[in-house]
């Protein structure tokens, strides 16, 4: 079954494929610099493996299967969240248009950050980030989809429910999925929303100011200042940094002539984008990502 997906002006699909770390994990799969493979949820069948292309006019969404008007309604809503394209993002084009630095944000149409279909991968993701390497974040992830995903017909998975994760002991997060510390973080978050005690999806459309948010994200164990901020921009705020050793690393190499600065000296840098911030200094330090994917199929986090 094929149908397109309408991309708002200025959209490109491949800044926006790899704009953020989470096309490199499960259940995505970043087959090209313009294809990207998900398993997605269609509702109370089987899960549905979709292929994605496009350009700067459209998506184009190929499904595994036929489905029904429901089920492809759900699929395109998906498709619509995970590549930001009901974001809006004139006013953010506005501030850097004028930016000699910055100007090629809008000019290439970048700043839609990939993101999952719900806040609670995002959030699952998130945690799997923290104090490891990418290379254990994604071994983490794979060991989760392949063992908990529901299974599509062509034998990928999809990524698990918090009921299904809520189902496992914790000594599966710890010794099957090799997640350290964050093995009770992992149980508990999924026990706290299968049943309804957390309801991570509200964080998207939350009247809290982002402060207020970033407080109750922390709520969860687990989630400090960095996932928070991170999760903060997969939800539409971009007035955080989310300053990790990546980001401060990139940061002396790009912005300060290799040397070592304090994380005050990053916000004086990108503070002049006020409410967008997070989002000028995200695109700045993954300008390269782009050149980058020219020659290899993988995002360096």
């Amino acid at each position: 079954m094929n149908f397109s997906v309408a991309a708002p002006a200025g959209f490109d699909f491949k800044r926006t494929l790899i704009s953020h770390g989470w096309c490199d994990l499960r259940p995505f799969e970043w087959v090209d610099n313009a294809t990207l493979v998900r398993v997605l949820d269609a509702g109370d069948a089987a899960p549905v493996t979709v292929t994605i292309k496009g350009d700067s006019r459209a998506l184009q969404v190929s499904t595994s299967r036929r489905l029904g008007k429901r089920a492809a309604a759900r699929v395109e809503r998906d498709v619509r969240h995970i590549f930001r394209l009901d974001d809006r993002l004139t006013e953010f084009y506005a501030t850097v248009a004028d930016d000699p630095e910055f100007s090629w944000i809008a000019r290439d149409g970048a700043g839609r950050l990939l993101r999952s279909p719900t806040v609670f991968e995002d959030l699952v993701k998130s945690i799997t980030t923290t104090n490891c390497s990418w290379s254990l974040t994604r071994k983490m992830v794979t060991e989760l989809v392949g063992s908990l995903g529901r299974e599509a017909s062509d034998g990928r998975r999809a990524f698990p429910t918090p009921e299904a994760m809520a189902a496992r002991p914790v000594e599966f997060y710890r010794d099957v999925v090799r997640a350290g510390y964050r093995a009770a973080y992992l149980k508990e978050l999924a026990e706290r929303v299968a049943s309804g005690e957390l309801d991570v999806e509200a964080w998207m459309t939350s009247k809290l100011s982002t402060a207020d948010l970033k407080r109750e994200m922390k709520r969860v164990k687990g989630v400090g200042d960095y996932a928070a901020e991170n999760l903060l921009k997969l939800v539409g705020r971009y007035d955080v940094l989310a300053l990790d050793s990546w980001v401060r690393g990139k940061f002396a190499r790009v912005r300060n002539k290799g040397r070592a600065c304090d994380d005050r000296r990053i916000a004086r840098f990108y503070a002049r984008f006020k409410e967008w911030r997070g989002l000028a200094l995200w695109c700045d330090m993954t300008r390269d990502w782009f050149e980058q994917a020219n020659d290899t199929n993988e995002v360096t986090s």
